[in-house]
């Protein structure tokens, strides 16, 4: 049976490169953490992999803004590789820092089927500092993202000083309409925060704390699904054994809601193309 060939950017700063290589490992696929000079010198083919992943950290150290340098780096180099990866169906994912180089490339939110243009910025959090949190998402169950199907809600840590998501209302109002809006920060309850600290973490409009494009093939957000790759990495986990021993029950130790997400970009690659 053919594998699912998942490359995982690295290199410059990113220091998650790990984490979501074992998190597409756990979901079936083949993780190749490829650097990124590697990667634009032609020693490594963009096509040969049906997954990108451009994972979280702080590339180039956020001098010129968080994923900028990472963004013109690609797009001077492989910026044509990109757009043909895109147009074969295959899937991209970028996260923390990886969505601010995706917004940057402008293949988020690609509205119009124009993947070159920047239409909306993930910038300084309100609160005024680095916020390092779990936090409760709700998904869109409407959306057309490929990496989200079958997810209702989830928590995953934030780990970030620039991920408050802003636009025009204008480009709000068509994601939400859309069903681009993957993810909103929520309570424990799926409500969407509508703007509470530390609920929304960083000020983002509407909730937004991931969208996909169109297709629902390139999915972007801030919160980290790959380091949500564990049973005791949550941190309410050992609170949740004691109350299920009490109960007589024990705590679910299967696939977590992290995992989940990136098994489903696996899937739908083997149902796709192989």
């Amino acid at each position: 049976m053919k594998k699912v060939n998942a490359l995982i950017l690295t290199g410059f700063g990113l220091n998650c490169d790990g984490e979501t290589a074992h998190a597409f490992e756990l979901a079936g696929a083949v993780a190749h953490k490829i650097h990124i000079n590697t990667l634009i010198s032609g020693k490594i083919k963009l096509d040969d992999f049906q997954i990108l992943a451009f994972g979280g950290g702080f590339s180039w150290g956020d001098d010129h803004g968080a994923g900028v340098i990472q963004a013109l780096k690609l797009k001077n180099h492989i910026g044509k590789d990109l757009l043909s990866f895109v147009d074969q169906g295959k899937l991209v994912i970028g996260i923390c820092n990886g969505f601010q180089a995706l917004v940057n490339l402008g293949l988020l939110p690609g509205l119009d089927n124009a993947y070159t243009k920047r239409s909306v910025s993930i910038t300084f959090n309100d609160c005024g500092n680095f916020r390092d949190q779990w936090v409760h998402l709700a998904a869109d169950h409407q959306s057309p993202c490929v990496f989200t199907k079958g997810i209702k809600m989830a928590d995953y840590p934030v780990r970030h000083g620039e991920g408050k998501f802003i636009a025009d209302q204008k480009i709000i109002d068509t994601l939400l309409d859309s069903h681009q809006v993957v993810f909103q920060y929520a309570d424990n309850n799926g409500i969407p925060a509508d703007g509470a600290f530390p609920l929304n973490p960083n000020g983002s409009m509407a909730d937004i704390a991931g969208i996909c494009d169109p297709a629902g093939r390139i999915f972007g957000l801030m919160p980290h699904p790959e380091a949500y790759n564990h049973f005791t990495n949550h941190p309410d986990w050992t609170r949740k054994a004691q109350l299920f021993k009490r109960e007589g029950k024990s705590l679910d130790q299967e696939m977590t809601i992290g995992v989940k997400l990136f098994k489903n970009g696996v899937d739908y690659i083997k149902d796709s193309f192989f």
